[in-house]
């Protein structure tokens, strides 16, 4: 009898937050491998990456929020030529019932990336349509800053002293001297 000493491969599924990532690992009938948490930096990803190429060729990662906190790991994957799926969110109702858990979540996002619920390419957020949402961002914050100095400007009039009230009704700036000593 032979024995063929084939690599199967793993599918990742990663929880996202702000300073750390869990991660599962499954095999290709969905059999949990292992869990673990990782930095969110560019050595949290790479180590990641080991641990999920420590079960076997990586065929599919689901990532959690790739258009947020999972921004960099996705990018981070996509360089490795991995592919990445953005996940839905979870099933409120049965997580409620459930309870929160990053393990739970991590291991439901790989399960959903296993069995093709989570198709969506994640968000790569970079090329044209990153620069032009940046130039969007920056055009809202400026239109925002604006009305908001106006407003304190208008606001603040209506408190000023009846002489300046006068001068600004009739054009007459405060700082033009020579109408005002008239």
């Amino acid at each position: 009898m032979t024995t063929l000493d084939v690599a199967r491969p793993v599918t990742g599924g990663v929880d996202t937050h702000l300073d750390i990532h869990v991660a599962a690992a499954l095999d290709p009938i969905g059999g949990l491998l292992a869990v673990a948490q990782f930095a969110t930096d560019g050595e949290g990803h790479e180590a990641l990456l080991a641990w999920l190429e420590g079960f076997g060729p990586v065929s599919l990662v689901g990532v959690e929020g790739t258009g947020s906190y999972g921004a960099g790991l996705a990018r981070f994957l996509r360089s490795a030529s991995l592919r990445v799926v953005e996940l839905d969110r979870p099933n409120r109702q049965a997580r409620h019932r459930r309870g929160k858990s990053d393990t739970e979540d991590a291991i439901e996002a790989a399960r959903a990336a296993l069995s093709g619920r989570a198709q969506g390419a994640g968000k790569t957020r970079d090329g044209n349509v990153e620069a032009i949402r940046a130039l969007l961002v920056a055009k809202r914050s400026a239109r925002d800053s604006k009305i908001k100095a106006l407003n304190q400007i208008r606001h603040l009039g209506f408190t000023r002293p009846e002489l300046l009230r006068v001068r600004l009704a009739v054009g007459i700036t405060p700082f033009d001297r020579s109408e005002a000593n008239a």
